[in-house]
């Protein structure tokens, strides 16, 4: 079979430069809506929540399964 003459050249690899990559970087985090004050405060008080929720119930499964495989095994 031939080779199909659709082949494209590859691309020459543009060299780094540090000020395009401080300006893009730049203008994408213009593009960032933060949150505010109020918003991050409430959001980080339920994460803070929910993991401290999660970590007592993995504690208690963790202690009951203690104590059955006591009254079982022991």
């Amino acid at each position: 079979m031939a080779k199909k003459d659709t082949e494209q050249a590859p691309e020459k690899a543009e060299s780094f430069s540090a000020v395009k990559f401080f300006q893009g970087t730049k203008e994408e985090l213009d593009k960032v809506v933060w949150p505010s004050r109020q918003q991050l405060i409430s959001e980080s008080v339920a994460v803070v929540a929910m993991v401290a929720l999660s970590a007592m119930l993995i504690y208690f499964i963790d202690k009951f399964f203690g104590w059955a495989s006591g009254q079982v095994f022991g």
